[in-house]
């Protein structure tokens, strides 16, 4: 559930802005390295997430600058600012990763419901999951239903103007820098704010794991539109929080799979990716050809 919040800030990008955006491979680790740092210096967790959301919009904020200012290619720019917030990162945290040892997250900031469901027999590993599982489903629909109705307002419809037709926005007196520059930055805010969510989560902050992010985002995407499409805002969003679960969960399957002595490993796990977001992509062609060859036969045979 928390990678959605990852696939809708790519989303903004890939879709609403129809900017390629490479950052987020830096922006999530970065958002990770934030809280780490701040918790680990006895700062109430909660504080580290707006933090973080923050410095993921500053990183966004330099991927645009960069294209719409410097005239730099939009991918160029993306790719000038991941790398730069790999060393970033590290200098953040002073190493390549932080462990959280002995240290209060935003999951143990509920002790009386702890103490509840402990009380009814409910074990430990349980207990985790459901409370991770519940923090983060209502982080999840409160951004959506924030996201949503940004998306309705003006500036949310200068924002998606912007993707659809930039020329013709322009020419109706919006300065598609400063849309650009706020999608971007939003985009890479919710990136940052899934990494100091996952790092809480998992109790470590890694310089590298934001490696993949971009697919596994645009994976989510393409996979929540092919099941709901994208005729509406609600819709597009509900999708890709649905493609984010079930892309979790292909991989889950697919590490799980035995045949006969050949086992899936761990490392295979961005080749996995690459082949679900293949598929993911030559869906929407298959399903069209599908209805084209259906609606050719119902005519033929009229």
């Amino acid at each position: 559930m928390v990678y959605a919040l990852m696939a809708l800030g790519v989303y903004l990008t890939f879709r609403v802005l129809d900017f390629p955006d490479l950052t987020v491979d830096g922006s999530l680790p970065l958002g990770a390295s934030v809280a780490a740092v701040m918790i680990t210096k006895g700062i109430n967790p909660f504080v580290t997430l707006p933090v973080a959301f923050a410095a993921g919009m500053a990183a966004g904020f330099v991927t645009a600058f960069l294209s719409t200012k410097l005239k730099i290619l939009n991918l160029l720019a993306s790719i000038l600012t991941m790398i730069a917030l790999y060393s970033i990162n590290i200098r953040i945290m002073g190493k390549p990763n932080i462990p959280f040892i002995n240290q209060i997250t935003i999951f143990d900031l509920f002790p009386e419901a702890t103490k509840i469901m402990s009380s009814l027999g409910v074990s430990d590993r349980f207990l985790g999951i459901a409370l991770s599982l519940t923090i983060f489903t209502l982080i999840v629909v409160g951004i959506k239903i924030i996201l949503d109705l940004f998306l309705h307002t003006d500036l949310g419809l200068a924002l998606r103007a912007t993707g659809d037709n930039e020329n013709m926005i322009r020419a109706q007196g919006v300065n598609t820098h400063l849309t650009i520059m706020l999608g971007v930055a939003l985009s890479n805010g919710l990136v940052a704010l899934c990494g100091a969510l996952v790092a809480q989560d998992q109790g470590l902050a890694d310089v590298t794991m934001g490696v993949g992010t971009i697919v596994a985002g645009l994976a989510s995407v393409i996979i929540g539109e092919a099941l709901l499409g994208e005729m509406t805002v609600f819709r597009a969003t509900l999708g890709v929080i649905i493609g984010s679960i079930i892309y979790r969960l292909a991989i889950a399957f697919a590490l799980s799979l035995r045949i006969g002595g050949f086992v899936i490993s761990p490392s295979d796990l961005k080749l996995i990716t690459a082949i679900l977001v293949v598929f993911a992509l030559m869906f929407p062609t298959v399903r069209g050809k599908v209805k084209i060859g259906a609606f050719k036969r119902g005519g033929s045979e009229k």
